[in-house]
Order: structure tokens, then C-alpha cells, then sequence
């Protein structure tokens, strides 16, 4: 059996598009694919009586990942310069015998190769959308009476919706791409909607949003006496609560690299194991993710896992920003107005004068801002009708402090002190003010913190505090 697992092993290593190395603990090259001469300049004899001391040293590594690996004992990723130039993407595993390091094994992929496969993405994503033109027929006829609380008229998010609607009765991961606001989690709902799973849940995760120190165990969950604080009889995190529907991952580029390596392991494994547990747990959920950054970019810098990344991009899909789809403008005005006037209780309508504004407007912060700006302009209205003037209470800008003088002018957020109004009262006034603005603005707790330079935790405690959540406007909701 043994000489047939290193038959198997010959062949997956003469084989492979990657390129790998196995490496011995003291660090000599113990074998190497074929392919790696072309990326690393040196033939496969001459890097097999080479160590990875020697490589780094000469500078045709740099900087060995094996060696990192050899220093920490644990899995490593970073981005290499080769010595005949090349940028690749090296990751290596530690192989232990007997508790002690016995080899490093590690592949590599050439950034090229990447971004021809990003290229490759595209390139389908127009041949499809070119396919739904063609053939669209009865399917795109039938498509109004089943988008739900979607708002779709420019014949790009047409596209997108037939697309979805289309890999929805698969369970393939779907990466949803595009800017902050333009709605990913609205067409994740959707998309749930339509798959084979509608009357399971749908659990919303921005990932973003929980601290790193309390994200193993919201999303993995925990047994009684996990840790100091656990709940009695333990608690099911949210993977185990998404069985049998979708689990819809926010910002999932904001995912600690170490909890990317545990979600890695469930989408592989399918089953979970709860903090502190030892006994794994089968789960049975449709994934989907969504980012409004270049997870390519963010492998480059080794802040995100390759494996992981190309876990992910079954289905990239882009949602268009809104300055790219004028023609969804009035739907989604008008939907935003029948929730304000159910709201508040009253039945305000939009001047014409309002709509060259609207139509105008680049609108940087896409359906998020349209929805806050349109709702800052209902309340600024002295009587039912929205005007040019009322309309243009609110900021073009994502400065909490102009945006909160721009409030006060519009009698959303007075400075003044209430009567009988404590001096601590007006201060978690216009706290909660201003961090209800940058809700709206701004994409994750992260970004909120750099803004107001203050720790990432302290914005996730403030936030529960008012009540405030990322993509909501002072608590309300809004395009994500």
C-alpha cells in the first residue's frame, strides 16, 4: 500500500497546474513539480539538492513560505517574488510524525494565472448575459410577477436577476460582487426565495459587524462550560441555525484570516464543531457571500485565503452601481415612498421638480443613500409634497459632522439642549446621531471605526447601545 501512495503521490505532484515543493524538517528540498523551473528559474535536479535556507538566501525565494511554516508550526500564506520575477501566491502545511515536524508541503500559483482566471469569469458573465438576450423569451416575460420586493427595470439588473433565478435551484455558492448599497442583500433574500430551500431560514451574517474576539462563537456556536459567561446547555451558532436554507455572509472580505481557515473547513467537511466541543455536527446549507472588495487584491496581500477564494467563486455575480441603471431611479423612489408614508402615517408624493435631482445625482452611496436622502427629504416636508427644497436637506458626502449640521438645519437633529435635557442626554443625542449616519454611509463597523478613530469593538458596543446597525438610516433599514 505504501509504494502505491507514493505512486499516487508522483502523480499528483508531476501532474498538478500548481507548483509544488516538499520540503524536510531541516529544510531540503525533497522533491518539486516539473512546472516550477519555468516560475522559479532553476531546473527540477538543481532545486531538489538546493534547502529552502539557500533558495531565500539567493533570492529565488522570497520569502520562503516553507520556512515560515518551519518557524511557526502552523499553516502559512503569503505572496513571493520569484527569482525570474514573478509574483506568486505560495501556501504550505506543516506534516507532523509523532507529534514532532517531519515535512513542509507546500503549492504555489502564479498571480497570472489568477487574474486570467478573473478574466475567464468575466468573459462568461457576458457570453451569459448575451445568452439571456437572446433566448430570454417567456423566462424574462415571466420575471415581474416573481421579483418580490425587488425594484428592476435597466436591462442590466434584468440580467442579474435571470441569472440568479437560474443557478437559484442549485446549492453552488454564489459570490455576489459590487459597491456599498447597490442591494446584494436584497438579491440574496431573493435568491433564497427562489432556490430549493424557501422555507428554511435565511440567516443575514455581516461580517463585518462581530468583533473577532466573538465571532468563533456566533458562528460556530459553543457547549455548556465552554468558557466563562457560556450560556447553560450551550448554544448553536449561526451555521448550525441555517440548516436547511441559505447562510448570507456581508463583507465576507472583512473575515478574520483565522476564522476563514474554520469556514474553509465546513464548506469542505460540511459539518461544524461547536466551541469547546470535540463531536462534529452535520450542516446542510446553501452559501452565499457578498463584498464590495477585490478579494483578488486582497489575496495578493495575503489577507485573504486562495483556497478559500476560489471556494467562493462558483458564481461571481455583479450588481451594477446605481449611476449605472438610471432607469431603476423611480421604481426604487417609489417603493421607498409607499414604506415612508406607511410608516409615518402619512401620504406624501414627490414633486416634479425633485425628479431632475434624483435622476442626476451620482449617487456614490447607490439604493443605501436614495433610500436615506429620499427619507431625510420626507421628514424635512412642511406638508405633503416633497420639494426641491426639502430634497436637498442631507449631504452628497459621507462627513459625519457636516452631515449633522446639514440635520440640523433640516430639524432632524437640533444641537440645542431639550427642555429640562441633561448635558449627558444631548451628548448620546447627537453620538447616536451621527453614528446613525454613518450606518448609512459607510460599509462595516471596521470603516466606522477608522473614521471616528476609535477601536472596531467600542463602534460594535455603541451601535447596540442606540440600537443601530450597519445599512440602516437611524435604525430604519436600507439597500445594503
Amino acid at each position: 500500500m505504501s509504494e502505491l501512495n507514493s505512486d499516487i503521490l508522483r502523480t499528483i505532484i508531476d501532474t498538478a497546474h500548481d507548483h509544488f515543493f516538499v520540503v524536510d524538517a531541516g529544510g531540503r528540498v525533497r522533491d518539486v513539480s516539473p512546472a516550477a523551473a519555468a516560475v522559479y528559474g532553476m531546473s527540477r535536479e538543481d532545486l531538489c539538492r538546493t534547502t529552502v535556507q539557500a533558495l531565500e538566501a539567493q533570492g529565488v525565494l522570497k520569502p520562503s513560505v516553507s520556512l515560515e511554516v518551519m518557524r511557526s508550526g502552523k499553516p502559512a500564506q503569503l505572496v513571493q517574488v520569484t527569482g525570474t520575477g514573478r509574483r506568486v501566491i505560495a501556501q504550505a502545511h506543516p506534516v507532523f510524525q509523532a507529534g514532532k515536524l517531519a515535512a513542509v508541503v507546500s503549492r504555489s500559483m502564479d498571480l497570472t494565472d489568477l487574474q486570467l482566471l478573473q478574466k475567464e469569469y468575466a468573459l462568461l458573465q457576458r457570453r451569459f448575459s448575451d445568452h439571456l438576450r437572446r433566448s430570454g423569451g417567456t423566462e424574462e416575460a415571466g420575471l415581474e410577477a416573481e421579483l418580490g420586493e425587488l425594484e428592476v427595470r435597466s436591462e442590466l439588473m434584468r440580467e442579474v436577476a435571470l441569472l440568479l433565478k437560474r443557478v437559484a435551484p442549485t446549492d453552488a455558492t454564489v459570490l455576489m460582487l459590487g459597491e456599498s448599497g447597490v442591494g446584494k442583500t436584497a438579491f440574496a433574500h431573493q435568491l433564497h426565495l427562489w432556490s430549493a430551500r424557501p422555507e428554511g431560514p435565511f440567516i443575514d451574517v455581516n461580517c463585518g459587524a462581530i468583533p473577532e474576539s466573538l465571532f468563533e462563537s456566533e458562528m460556530f456556536g459553543y457547549r455548556h462550560g465552554a468558557f466563562s459567561g457560556a450560556a447553560p446547555g450551550g448554544k448553536a451558532g449561526l451555521l448550525e441555525q441555517s440548516e436547511g436554507g441559505t447562510l448570507f455572509l456581508d463583507e465576507i472580505g472583512e473575515l478574520p484570516l483565522a476564522m476563514q481557515t474554520k469556514l474553509l473547513k465546513v464548506i469542505q467537511d460540511g459539518s461544524v464543531t461547536r466551541l469547546g466541543d470535540t463531536r462534529p455536527r452535520r450542516v446542510d446549507f446553501r452559501l452565499v457571500v457578498a463584498t464590495n472588495q477585490d478579494l483578488a487584491r486582497r489575496v495578493e496581500e495575503g489577507r485573504f485565503r486562495l483556497d478559500l477564494y476560489y471556494r467562493l467563486n462558483v458564481i461571481p455575480v455583479t450588481l451594477p452601481p446605481l449611476r449605472e441603471r438610471r432607469e431603476d431611479i423611480p421604481g426604487l423612489v417609489e417603493r421607498q415612498l409607499k414604506r415612508l408614508n406607511v410608516r409615518y402615517g402619512r401620504d406624501k408624493l414627490v414633486s416634479r421638480c425633485v425628479w431632475q435631482e434624483l435622476m442626476g445625482r451620482d449617487w456614490s452611496g447607490n439604493v443605501r443613500e436614495l433610500e436615506n436622502w429620499l427619507e431625510r427629504a420626507w421628514l424635512s416636508a412642511a406638508d405633503d409634497v416633497i420639494r426641491l427644497e426639502g430634497a436637498s436637506v442631507g449631504p452628497r458626502s459621507g462627513r459625519a459632522m457636516s452631515s449633522l449640521q446639514e440635520g440640523a438645519r433640516g430639524g432632524e437633529a437640533s444641537m440645542r439642549l431639550g427642555e429640562s435635557e441633561s448635558l449627558k442626554a444631548a451628548l448620546a443625542r447627537t453620538e447616536r446621531a451621527i453614528l446613525a449616519e454613518l450606518c448609512g454611509e459607510l460599509p462595516s463597523t471596521y470603516a466606522i471605526a477608522e473614521r471616528l478613530d476609535i477601536s472596531q469593538p467600542t463602534v460594535v458596543r455603541k451601535l447596540r447601545q442606540h440600537g443601530l446597525r450597519i445599512g440602516a438610516h437611524d435604525g430604519q433599514g436600507g439597500g445594503r
